[in-house]
């Protein structure tokens, strides 16, 4: 399919260098997608070279935009987090005239992203089999909640699904109430395997010239995601429940108190407990039947835990961290967000973007590509900003602002 605007440039490596095409350059999507699954994965497209068309309600636009505080130059940090790279369109899908501009961006598109309710782009006309006639090299990927059988009238909330998913049950203290992850992770997780399958189906295409329908959900990729977990389920019939910081088959793996702060020990193997217990003063545990293999930790884990925790407390987390990590054990104290990205600083990984490269406050994308590396090219956009310019590439007319389009 034909890209709706030049191949962009990628961010050259250093001064004078040649702009590199990103990996994805050409690539048309049309964006119909909202909140974080959709956006999150759209975005790392974009990211990669993709001409993202994010299509938005006049008036409002994604829900995200009002979802603050924080708010940073008076755009919720939500909303600037996940859609960087990206041309706003402000369309009324309920207006014919609106309705018929959606279409003709998705006919030239070749990538459609939304995670609308199940049946709501049917009723608009804009279902994958309504589409693909007109279009039949689109990639459609569809995000929903629960499927979309029976599980359709069903809300496709992070929440609910780390809720009803399992994910909460194993998460928290042992005696407490399911406990969410600090971030909408399903969503997060969801978007990776969208994404996956986009670029998966635009291979298919590139061999065969057909595209396809790729359809993702929150429970399907969170049951995915807990690994371990649920093959321990599946695999052995165990329904595991909370440990708090503990790991159901590795120990040591959890926190301690070193003499000032937490302090996080995540041994993997023999070699590695061995070297703890030289650095902790204790060689002799790492010949106690009851500590000898990483089986025998596991079911001796509260005694394993007694003989650790007294050592431990006599020196701080930062001189653990130095001595254990010179000696190949693994540790490191609990950061807070602040402390985690000074940490990725000081490691050489460039977790920021810039601040004049796309707006404020950005975080970089963790892919890492030498030919085609991701770019910056522009910050998140106002509601119905590109409005006009999409309008004109169409043959449209020209799309006048309003009010209801905030003031694009």
């Amino acid at each position: 399919m034909r890209a709706a605007q030049p191949d962009p440039p990628g961010a050259p490596d250093t001064p004078g260098t040649p702009p590199t095409a990103g990996a994805l350059s050409g690539i048309v999507v049309a964006d119909f997608g909202r909140v974080l699954a959709g956006p999150y994965m759209t975005m790392l497209l974009a990211d990669l070279g993709a001409d993202v068309i994010k299509i938005e309600r006049p008036g409002s636009g994604d829900d995200t935009r009002a979802w603050g505080p924080p708010f940073a130059a008076g755009e919720a940090t939500y909303f600037l987090g996940v859609n960087r790279n990206k041309r706003s369109v402000s369309l009324d899908l309920t207006d014919p005239g609106d309705l018929a501009t959606a279409r003709a961006i998705v006919d030239r598109a070749d990538v459609l992203v939304e995670n609308f309710r199940p049946g709501t782009m049917e009723k608009l006309g804009l279902g994958y089999e309504d589409v693909r006639a007109g279009n039949p090299g689109l990639v459609y990927c569809s995000v929903t909640g629960f499927g979309t059988a029976e599980g359709a009238r069903l809300p496709g909330y992070d929440l609910l699904v780390q809720a009803m998913g399992g994910l909460m049950s194993v998460t928290g203290e042992p005696d407490g109430q399911g406990t969410k992850a600090g971030v909408a992770l399903v969503d997060v997780i969801t978007g990776l395997h969208a994404g996956l399958g986009v670029l998966a189906a635009l291979r298919h295409r590139e061999r065969t010239g057909e595209g396809q329908r790729v359809e993702v959900s929150l429970l399907t990729s969170l049951l995915s995601a807990l690994t371990n977990q649920a093959a321990a389920h599946l695999g052995a019939g165990v329904v595991p429940r909370a440990m708090g910081n503990r790991h159901p088959s590795i120990a040591p793996y959890e926190v301690f108190e070193a003499g000032d702060r937490p302090l996080v020990l995540a041994v993997g193997n023999d070699r590695q407990f061995g070297a703890l217990c030289e650095r902790l003063g204790r060689p002799e545990l790492a010949g106690d039947p009851r500590f000898a293999t990483n089986t025998a930790r596991v079911a001796h884990r509260e005694e394993l835990v007694e003989a650790l925790s007294g050592p431990l407390a006599g020196r701080t987390a930062d001189g653990w961290f130095e001595e254990l990590t010179a000696a190949g054990v693994p540790c490191g104290p609990i950061n807070d967000l602040a402390a985690a990205f000074e940490l990725a600083d000081r490691l050489g990984l460039a977790p920021r973007v810039p601040e004049s490269a796309a707006g404020p406050g950005q975080v970089a994308n963790p892919i890492r590509l030498d030919a085609t590396p991701p770019s910056y090219r522009t910050a998140p956009p106002r509601l119905g900003e590109h409005t006009d310019g999409v309008l004109a590439e169409l043959g449209r007319v020209v799309h006048r602002p309003s009010a209801a389009d905030g003031g694009a």
